[in-house]
C-alpha cells in the first residue's frame, strides 16, 4: 500500500518532456494528474483531512474540501455576475430568478466551513490548525464582509417598506470576486494549462464582467425615474426599425438585456452608431465616466496581450523555470520530498516580492553598506566591539535568503562553507547521537549566527541546524569572510575572542579554546611577516594598511626582526619615520643581536642613522670587542669608522682579550690601526697571553706598522711620564 502510494506521489509531478504545450495535452496530462492525486487522497482522508479536531489543512489532499472550493469557485462567478443583474433588473426581473436568492445559503455554509480551515502563517510560513486562532483570523478578516454577502437584502428592502438605500448593500456580495481572482492565480502558475490560455481566458472575463455591469447600469438609470418620465430615457425613446421601446417594461428580459448590453460595448469600443445614444443629463455624466473608464481598460487589455506577445513577465518566467525545474527533477529521479522543498522554494521566490538585497541590487554598494543589514550585523555577538569599516565589509557580502519549515541548514558532522544570521524566524540546534536520538541544543533567533565555529576554526559542524518557522537568513560564504579578515586584523582578533566568549566550554570542551588560541597565534605570526615583508620592498601602502588593520610595529618576527630592523637594512626612510611615527620600539635587539642602528650602520645609511640618533637610539652590543674585531678582520674600514664614531670602544675586548688593534696588527693593516689609533685604541694593551699590538706587528714583519705603533707607544709613554 505504502508503494503504491509513494509511486503515486511521484507522478503527480512529472511532465512528459515530449509536450509541446498544446492546450489538448497540457489538459489531458491535467485531468492525469488530478486522477493520481484523487487516488492517493482517498487512501489518507482520514489523517490528512480533519486531523484530531476537525481542521481542515486546505494543502492537503482532503477530496471533499478541493470539491467544495470549485463548487464555491463556480458559485461565486453566478453570484458575481448575477449581483449587478439582480439590483439593476430588479424592476421587471422575473420571479424566478428572484427566487434564487436560497443560493446565499450555499456560501453561509461556506462561511461556517473557514472556521475550520486552516491557514498558513504568511511570517512563519507554517500550517495553522489551532481553532481559536483560525476563527480569531476569520473574524478579522473576511468575516465581516462574506457574512453581510449572505444576507437577504431584496427581502430586507421590502421588509423595511422599500427603502432604496438597503438594497445597495447587496453589491456587498462582489467581495466574493476574490475567489474568481486567485483561481487565476493559480491556474497562471500551473505548467499543466497554457499560459496563453489563461491570460486570454482572465482578460476575456475582465471584459465581459465590465461590459456586463455596464449594461445594468444603463438599465438601472432609465428605470429610477418616474413611469411618466421613463419616455425620456435612452431605452424609453429608442425606436429600432418598426419597433418601439416606450414601453421597454413589458418587452422580456433578454431583448433588455441584449440591448442594454449592445449599448455599453458599443460605447466601451467608442464606435457608437448614434441609433442608442444619451438622452437626459445623468445618463450623459454615467456615459462620460464610463469612456474614461473604458479607455483604462482598453490600455489595459492592449497591454497585456503585448505582453503576452512579446512573452518575459516575470509569472511566465516563473512558469518556464518551474517547467525546467521539473524536467530536471524526472530526469534524475529526485524523491517526493526533495521535490516538494523545491518547488516550495520556487514558489516563495516567486511571491516573495520583499527581499532587499535584490530590489537594491544596482545600488552601488558604497550606499548599500549604510541601507542593508548594517544594524543587524552591528549586534551579533560575534561582530560585537568590530570596526564600522570590517562590518561595512561584511554586509556587502551578505546575501538574503528564505528556508521553509523543516529544512535542514547545516548537517552534523559535514564541512561548512557558508556562515548565516538570523534575520527572521527561529531555527533550533539539534544534535544527532550513535542511537539516532535528537536532543535540541538551543533555539537561534534573530541576530543568532551559525556555522561561525565550524569556518572559523576549520572544524566539522557540531550540531545540525533545522528551521522552525519560515526564516530569512543572510548568507556570507567562507573565503569572502577569510578575504576580509585576512584585511582587517585587529577585528579578526575581536571575533576569535567573541568567538570563545559566546560558546560554553561545557558543550565545546578544551578543544574550542585550543583552537582558537591556536587561530590567534597563527594570525599574529602572518601579520608580522605581511608587516616585514612590506618594510623589506619598500611598499609604505601596503605597510599603511597592515597597521591601520591593528598590526604592531614592534612585533617581532621569528628571528626577532621587526620592521624597522628590516627598514633600516635596506636603506627605506620614509618607511623608517612613518613606523617611528607610530611607536616602533628604535632599541629592540633580534636574535642575532642587532639593533635597527646597526643594521643602518652596516648598510650605511647615513641619514637613517641620524633619524635613528635623533630618536635615542643606541648600538646596544653585547659582545662590543667581538664584533669590531670581526669588523677588523674582514677590513670593513668604513664600517669600522661609522661604529667608532657612534660610540663603540676602540678597546673593547673579545674572548682572548684581544682588541681591535690586536687584530689590525696581527693582519697587517696599517690604515686600520691609524685609524684606531686616532679614535684612542691602547696600544700598551695586552691579550691574554700578554702580547701587545706592537708584538702583533712584529711578528709580521710589517715596518711601516711597527713604525706606527711605536710612534703611538712613545707618545702614550711620554703621556704618561712627560
Amino acid at each position: 500500500m505504502e508503494r503504491e502510494i509513494g509511486a503515486a506521489e511521484y507522478e503527480v509531478t512529472e511532465i512528459d518532456d515530449t509536450l509541446l504545450g498544446s492546450v489538448g495535452s497540457r489538459l489531458s496530462l491535467f485531468a492525469r494528474e488530478f486522477k493520481s492525486r484523487s487516488s492517493s487522497s482517498a487512501l489518507r482522508l482520514p489523517n490528512n483531512c480533519y486531523g484530531t479536531s476537525f481542521v481542515i489543512d486546505p494543502d492537503g489532499s482532503c477530496r471533499w474540501y478541493r470539491i467544495w472550493a470549485n463548487m464555491m469557485f463556480l458559485w461565486s462567478i453566478y453570484s458575481v455576475f448575477f449581483t449587478p443583474l439582480a439590483f439593476c433588473f430588479f424592476r421587471g426581473l422575473p420571479e424566478q430568478l428572484l427566487d434564487l436568492e436560497c443560493v446565499q445559503l450555499v456560501f453561509l455554509a461556506d462561511v461556517a466551513i473557514h472556521f475550520f480551515l486552516a491557514y498558513r502563517d504568511p511570517h512563519t510560513h507554517r500550517i495553522v490548525h489551532n481553532k481559536r486562532r483560525i476563527a480569531l483570523r476569520y473574524i478579522k478578516g473576511n468575516f465581516a464582509l462574506d457574512m453581510l454577502g449572505c444576507f437577504p437584502w431584496d427581502a430586507i428592502y421590502k421588509f423595511t417598506g422599500r427603502i432604496e438605500l438597503v438594497r445597495y448593500l447587496v453589491w456587498l456580495r462582489l467581495y466574493r470576486a476574490r475567489k474568481i481572482q486567485d483561481f487565476f492565480k493559480k491556474m497562471e502558475k500551473d505548467i499543466r494549462i497554457s499560459y496563453l490560455f489563461t491570460r486570454i481566458a482572465k482578460l476575456i472575463t475582465v471584459e465581459l464582467y465590465c461590459t456586463h455591469t455596464a449594461a445594468c447600469v444603463f438599465y438601472y438609470l432609465a428605470t429610477t425615474l418616474p413611469p411618466a418620465r421613463e419616455g425620456s430615457t435612452w431605452i424609453g425613446s429608442l425606436a429600432m426599425g418598426d419597433h418601439s421601446y416606450i414601453n421597454f417594461r413589458e418587452i422580456d428580459l433578454l431583448t433588455r438585456y441584449i440591448t442594454s448590453l449592445y449599448l455599453a460595448i458599443v460605447t466601451m469600443a467608442t464606435v457608437g452608431y448614434g441609433d442608442i445614444h444619451a438622452v437626459n443629463t445623468r445618463e450623459m455624466v454615467f456615459i462620460v465616466v464610463y469612456v474614461s473608464f473604458s479607455m483604462l481598460l482598453g490600455a489595459y487589455l492592449i497591454g497585456n496581450m503585448t505582453a503576452l506577445i512579446v512573452k518575459g513577465c516575470r509569472t511566465e518566467r516563473f512558469r518556464d523555470k518551474m517547467t525546467e525545474l521539473i524536467r530536471y527533477m524526472n530526469r534524475n529521479r529526485l524523491g517526493s520530498d526533495i521535490r516538494s522543498q523545491v518547488k516550495a522554494h520556487l514558489l516563495l521566490q516567486y511571491e516573495s516580492s520583499y527581499t532587499r538585497d535584490r530590489i537594491v541590487d544596482d545600488i552601488p554598494v558604497a550606499v548599500r553598506s549604510n541601507t542593508l543589514y548594517l544594524d543587524m550585523v552591528s549586534k551579533v555577538h560575534l561582530f560585537k566591539g568590530c570596526s564600522e569599516d570590517f562590518l561595512s565589509q561584511i554586509v556587502v557580502k551578505l546575501h538574503e535568503e528564505f528556508f521553509l519549515p523543516g529544512e535542514v541548514i547545516l548537517e552534523q558532522g559535514t564541512v561548512v562553507d557558508q556562515i548565516y544570521i538570523v534575520a527572521h524566524g527561529c531555527l533550533e540546534e539539534v544534535s544527532t547521537g550513535e542511537g539516532v536520538s535528537e536532543e535540541i541544543m538551543s533555539e537561534l533567533l534573530p541576530n543568532d549566527i551559525v556555522g561561525d565555529v565550524a569556518i572559523i576554526c576549520n572544524t566539522p559542524q557540531p550540531y545540525t541546524v533545522r528551521v522552525c518557522e519560515l526564516c530569512s537568513l543572510l548568507r556570507i560564504d567562507k573565503q569572502s569572510l577569510t578575504s576580509i579578515l585576512q584585511i582587517y586584523f585587529k577585528d579578526s582578533r575581536q571575533i576569535l575572542s567573541n568567538l570563545l566568549k559566546g560558546k560554553s566550554t561545557e558543550s565545546k570542551g578544551k578543544q574550542l579554546e585550543s583552537n582558537i588560541t591556536y587561530l590567534i597565534a597563527k594570525q599574529e605570526a602572518e601579520l608580522v611577516l605581511g608587516v616585514n615583508n612590506a618594510a623589506y620592498h619598500g611598499d609604505l601602502f601596503r605597510l599603511k594598511g597592515l597597521i591601520s588593520a591593528g598590526a604592531d610595529p614592534s612585533k617581532p618576527d621569528h628571528d626577532g626582526r621587526t620592521a624597522l630592523h628590516v627598514a633600516a637594512l635596506r636603506g627605506y626612510e620614509d618607511i623608517v619615520r612613518f613606523l617611528i611615527q607610530r611607536g616602533a620600539n628604535v632599541n629592540s635587539i633580534d636574535k642575532f643581536g642587532n639593533s635597527p642602528l646597526l643594521q643602518a650602520v652596516k648598510a650605511g645609511h647615513d641619514r637613517i642613522i641620524s633619524l635613528l640618533v635623533a630618536q635615542g637610539a643606541a648600538l646596544n652590543l653585547e659582545d662590543a670587542g667581538g664584533h669590531l674585531c670581526r669588523v677588523v678582520a674582514d677590513g670593513k674600514t668604513d664600517l669600522l669608522r661609522r661604529l667608532l664614531k657612534f660610540g663603540i670602544d676602540p678597546n673593547c675586548r673579545n674572548y682572548d682579550r684581544r682588541t681591535p688593534l690586536h687584530v689590525a696588527a696581527g693582519e697587517g693593516l696599517p690604515l686600520v690601526a691609524v685609524m684606531l689609533v686616532e679614535f684612542g685604541a691602547d696600544v700598551l694593551a695586552t691579550d691574554r697571553w700578554g702580547n701587545t699590538p706592537l708584538d702583533e706587528a712584529r711578528r709580521c714583519s710589517s715596518k711601516p706598522l711597527v713604525r706606527i705603533l711605536e710612534q703611538a707607544r712613545a707618545a702614550a709613554v711620554g703621556a704618561v711620564h712627560p
